[in-house]
């Protein structure tokens, strides 16, 4: 059994890798604030996949983690404006368990897995070549 790496060490992990560039392409993450001692609200970046009415767009995004993450899910919220299915079209918010890649969160998973997870979906053939909002509108 291995041991339970606690909240902030498990942050701290996440942060390095997103600042030094170590994450997934196509996908980036940091703190909203440096001086953010929680480290609870997060910026994120999904650049959209190739051959997809995503394709050449930049999608942001906020994420909260709250005491109880990484147990449970962080809150994913798109900042830009987007047509896809999961995603609340009202305020953006993410629905975790319409992506079938992180839909039954354990503690294992990250912020980049949900980003990469998000950025699949848009690639997915059902949604790839939805209709989109203006580029640059947001919620």
């Amino acid at each position: 059994m291995s041991a339970k790496v606690p909240r902030n060490f498990r942050l701290l992990e996440e942060l390095e890798k997103g600042e030094k560039g170590l994450g997934a392409d196509g996908c980036s993450y940091g703190l909203t604030d440096g001086d953010d001692v929680m480290m609870s609200n997060w910026n994120a970046t999904i650049l959209g996949p190739p051959h997809s009415a995503h394709e050449n767009r930049i999608y942001n995004l906020e994420i909260y983690c709250g005491s109880g993450y990484p147990d449970e899910p962080p809150t994913v919220k798109f900042v830009s404006k987007i047509n896809l299915p999961g995603v609340n079209q009202t305020n953006g918010k993410v629905e975790l368990s319409k992506l079938s890649r992180v839909s039954q969160w354990n503690r294992d998973y990250t912020m980049e897995k949900i980003l990469v997870a998000l950025r699949e979906h848009m690639a997915h053939p059902n949604c790839r070549k939805l209709p989109q909002p203006p580029e640059g509108s947001t919620y």
